[in-house]
């Protein structure tokens, strides 16, 4: 969009409530004690994304509460800031007790490596937040429009880089916190302090960012978490074992509309190199240049994808560099090879272990033969090291002492737990969000279709002798692209109750989108559809072939366009 189209058209709604709503306060305050309604005003509920929360409803009863002429059943999501995933035992027991006080009894692990909660009722919001802030965590940014929690390697002890990754992760997220006291004052009752220096957002300015705005760091060979699908990626580089500084990356986003060409998901840009120190200001330039030049018209064309699509990545790059005041260095060379989080037992380098747990979805939840939230809480009440989050919706139990070890094992058998790692290569591979009955944007289930589709695909895959092999497979209830399902080698996309898109051919490792196979099928379709494709990737790939690759070389037509590395994106 040129800067005369953007002067023509009027600002999108969202911009107007952040510009009224006095630093993201609105009246938020006054929507808590109203009892009259479960739920909150639509522009606050714009607004409290800010906050962390999302307003819901039960969507299984929607029709049954219309016919009885009752409001939704309304609740809230809300969504923990936790930068790199990392949590103390102490940390993981207080938001299990206040899943059980004030949610819905279960913990959500995230594809951006932080835990939500749901089913929260408008009443138990504070002092859920409350609650939280006495662990010293908080929902601040963890939704709406500025830097969102920011993704690193989940397990530091691996090597003196990670540990390195992780501290600028974190010292990151807290570069690009919002300085808005509003949520301090609305949930933790802080007061407003009259006649001080009048409040402002020095990055982000009165009116933030124009949309949500997403960072991950990358150690190589893994790729966890998915860097090029965030606005700005930072992926390590090592000399001699030490993490000597970051190719910086810009422009990924995964989310689109079914049916509008003009929104499409891109793979990051390459733009250069830079250390460790350089970190904050070239992040903040990012930032900054995002926040004056992204489209506030359009919503579905306001990432930063979109405005380096318009603008191209040379002034892009240009820009950043003037504003960080010192030119990028050429990048260096790296390579990935894995998504795979490190499952079973693992040791450190400082001489303990960390244990990989699967969990599918990242529901942590008590189900039938399947006490997983009580197997994690009793480990909780004895661990002396951190829980980390993984990208791909796993736990790692990690700084475990030899003489934990066996303890731990002990108390995953007793709840019979202990073969949950013993999966096939694509359930171990697999996402999902949590789409239907809470996401209001859902238009197919996700979560909890998730468990049959797998065990239909096993069955295939049994029989082709292909259990043990890596196969990325995602999905999302909606377009959006929250599982990131456009960057799954088996990528399918709600489109409406039982029929989805389904994708195929990204590359393994994160580098490469793939490719839309049909636009519209039930699950019986995709099995249909994929079984002969599965069979044949058995007999027909080549040595070290993945099935993402395979599908591009034999099955894909040949004048098919991949939106990879390096290579510009279209519509």
């Amino acid at each position: 969009m040129s800067p005369s189209e953007s002067a023509t058209k009027p600002l999108a709604a969202n911009e107007g409530i952040k510009a009224a709503s006095h630093f993201l306060r609105g009246t938020i305050a006054q929507d808590l004690i109203d009892g009259s309604t479960a739920a909150i005003t639509e522009d606050n509920a714009q607004l409290t994304k800010f906050h962390g929360l999302y307003l819901q409803d039960d969507r299984d009863v929607r029709n049954e509460r219309r016919k009885l002429k009752l409001e939704k059943a309304f609740s809230f999501m809300l969504r923990v800031r936790l930068p790199g995933g990392r949590c103390s035992p102490s940390q993981w027991l207080l938001l299990d007790q206040l899943a059980t006080e004030r949610a819905n009894r279960s913990l959500r692990l995230t594809t951006r490596q932080t835990f939500q909660f749901h089913g929260i009722l408008k009443g138990n919001l504070k002092p859920l937040i409350q609650g939280m802030h006495q662990a010293l965590l908080d929902s601040i940014a963890a939704c709406g429009d500025v830097n969102r929690n920011v993704m690193a390697p989940p397990n530091p002890e691996r090597s003196a880089a990670h540990g390195a990754m992780y501290d600028h992760a974190k010292g990151f997220s807290e570069f690009a916190l919002p300085k808005s006291r509003a949520y301090h004052e609305i949930w933790l009752d802080d007061q407003l302090v009259a006649g001080g220096e009048p409040e402002n957002e020095p990055l982000y300015g009165p009116t933030y960012l124009p949309r949500k705005f997403k960072v991950g760091f990358a150690l190589p060979p893994s790729n966890d978490v998915d860097v090029f699908s965030q606005d700005l990626g930072f992926i390590g580089i090592l000399e001699g074992g030490k993490l000597v500084g970051y190719n910086v990356t810009v422009g990924g986003g995964l989310g689109m509309s079914h049916g509008n060409a003009e929104t499409f998901p891109r793979v990051a840009d390459v733009i250069g190199f830079i250390t460790p120190d350089q970190v904050n200001p070239v992040g903040g330039a990012v930032i900054a240049t995002q926040r004056d030049y992204g489209d506030r018209t359009n919503r579905k064309h306001a990432r930063l994808k979109y405005t380096i699509e318009d603008r191209g990545i040379a002034w892009f790059k240009s820009e950043v560099e003037q504003r960080a005041g010192f030119t990028l260095a050429p990048a260096r060379a790296f390579e990935f090879s894995t998504i795979q989080d490190p499952h079973g037992w693992h040791e450190g380098v400082d001489g303990t272990w960390f244990y990989g747990l699967h969990i599918l979805s990242g529901r942590i939840k008590d189900s039938e033969g399947w006490p997983m939230r009580s197997a994690l809480r009793e480990i909780a009440t004895l661990h002396q090291g951190d829980f980390r989050l993984t990208p791909s919706q796993n736990v790692i139990v990690s700084g475990v002492s030899p003489e934990q070890k066996p303890v731990i094992e002990a108390i995953l058998a007793k709840h019979g737990l202990a073969n949950e790692n013993a999966r096939s290569g694509l359930r171990l591979n697999a996402l999902s969000c949590v789409a239907l009955p809470t996401c209001g944007l859902a238009l197919a289930e996700s979560e909890r279709m998730l468990d049959d589709l797998l065990l239909r695909f096993e069955t295939v895959l049994d029989e082709a002798g292909l259990r043990d092999d890596a196969i990325s497979l995602r999905v999302t209830g909606c377009p959006n692209g929250c599982a990131r399902p456009y960057l799954a080698e088996i990528g399918l996309v709600g489109k409406a109750p039982g029929k989805y898109a389904l994708y195929i051919g990204a590359k393994y490792n994160g580098t490469r989108l793939n490719r839309l196979l049909s636009p519209s099928t039930t699950v019986d379709d995709v099995l249909a559809l994929l079984t002969p494709i599965i069979r044949r990737y058995a007999t027909e790939r080549a040595t070290g072939e993945c099935f993402g690759d395979f599908c591009q070389r034999v099955i894909l037509p040949a004048d098919a366009t991949f939106h990879s590395v390096g290579t510009k994106s279209a519509a």
